[in-house]
C-alpha cells in the first residue's frame, strides 16, 4: 500500500488506548490464550522489519505477529524461545486512515489479525 501523509491527529496515549480497548473486546476464551502475549505500539516498522518481510520502502505495514503460534507451541520443543509479540504500527495506521472512526476499526481489525497469527491462521485464513 503506498504511503501517503496524513492530517489525522491521534496522539500516542490514545493509540495505545485503542489497542487496549480492540485487547478488551475480545472473547474471554481468546483473551485467556493471549496472556503471554505482548503487544506493543510501535510508530513504524523498523527498516530490518521491512527487509526481512521483501517489503518495499513505499509499502506500510500495520502489525507483525513475532513467535511461534499455538498450534506450533510444543511441550518437547528446546528452552530459548522468545515470548511471542504482536506490534501494532501507528504511522502506517493514521496514513491509511482519513477518520477517527476508520482508525477505530483499523485498529480493532489490525489487532484481531495479528492474534489470529498467534492461533495459528494465515492470511488468507482470517476470519474477515
Amino acid at each position: 500500500m503506498t504511503r501517503r501523509r496524513s492530517s489525522l491527529s491521534v496522539t500516542e496515549p490514545e493509540f495505545q488506548a485503542l489497542v487496549q480497548e480492540a485487547l478488551d473486546g475480545l472473547p474471554d476464551e481468546y483473551a485467556k490464550l493471549i496472556t503471554n502475549v505482548a503487544v506493543v505500539v510501535e510508530d513504524e516498522p523498523s527498516p530490518e522489519v521491512l527487509a526481512d518481510l521483501e517489503m518495499e520502502e513505499d509499502e506500510d505495514l500495520l502489525g507483525l505477529y513475532q513467535g511461534l503460534s499455538l498450534d506450533k507451541e510444543s511441550f518437547f520443543q528446546a528452552g530459548g524461545q522468545l515470548p511471542a509479540k504482536i506490534s501494532i504500527y501507528r504511522g502506517p495506521i493514521l496514513r491509511l486512515c482519513r477518520t477517527k472512526k476508520e482508525v477505530v476499526q483499523e485498529v480493532r481489525d489490525t489487532v484481531v489479525h495479528e492474534i489470529g497469527h498467534h492461533f495459528g491462521f494465515d492470511d488468507d485464513e482470517m476470519p474477515y
